[in-house]
């Protein structure tokens, strides 16, 4: 038993230490990123984009058949600038809830309730904002029976109604090209150690752009 004792707090000091050497690379790097590009390649109109604003609990998995990156911290805001015109916006709303019960060692601490896939066809005006118009449920029950038959609407600054969500079907995917032109002469495809720093570079720019509030949430996730 004692020999158990001690094994578990060895490993308690690696996972501590293992978190602390993560956190000091994060927070080594200050720079911001505030928008998320949705084209590939240079485009005329770029400089008129508008911006999807999306909040932590809405995770945007493709922009007109683009798969975008997923972050790893949940609850941070993001912005996705949009090129004028036609775009098509696939995402999940997610919301988390403590649970109440008693749990085992290893065992999730929270509820997770994601809805199914949803689609929106926002007709973008150049410079405009838009926003998802979500009523947040207030209790786990209410989140899950919002999931079975879930629908949004997406406002502009003005607060008008310009898009409702509605059920993703492959289909919607499949039939949409990207819009942005590709160069010609493209680059290599990334290796894995390339795509590792871009993955930790992104994580350095989250850090630098978190709420102190956002900051303080990760720091008790990463301990727990």
């Amino acid at each position: 038993m004692k020999r158990r004792h001690i094994l578990l707090s060895v490993e308690r000091v690696r996972t501590t230490f293992l978190a602390l050497l993560g956190l000091a690379v994060i927070t080594g790097c200050s720079s911001g990123m505030s928008r998320v590009q949705t084209w590939e390649g240079s485009v005329e109109n770029s400089g008129q984009a508008a911006v999807l604003s999306a909040p932590g609990a809405v995770n945007i998995s493709e922009v007109n058949g683009r798969s975008m990156t997923s972050f790893m911290i949940d609850d941070l805001s993001v912005d996705y600038e949009l090129l004028p015109g036609e775009n098509l916006v696939v995402f999940t709303y997610k919301t988390i809830w403590s649970k109440a019960e008693r749990v085992d060692d290893g065992e999730s601490k929270v509820h997770v309730v994601e809805t199914p896939k949803q689609t929106l066809t926002i007709n973008a005006e150049p410079g405009e904002t838009y926003q998802f118009d979500i009523e947040r449920p207030q209790t786990r029950e209410q989140a899950m029976a919002q999931a079975q038959d879930f629908q949004v609407a997406l406002v502009d600054s003005s607060g008008n109604t310009v898009a409702t969500s509605s059920p993703w079907v492959a289909s919607d995917s499949r039939q949409v090209a990207n819009r942005a032109p590709v160069p010609a002469s493209r680059k290599p495809a990334a290796s894995a150690d390339s795509s590792a720093d871009s993955t930790l570079d992104q994580l350095k720019a989250l850090w630098g752009d978190a709420s102190e509030d956002e900051k303080r949430e990760f720091l008790r996730w990463a301990f727990e």
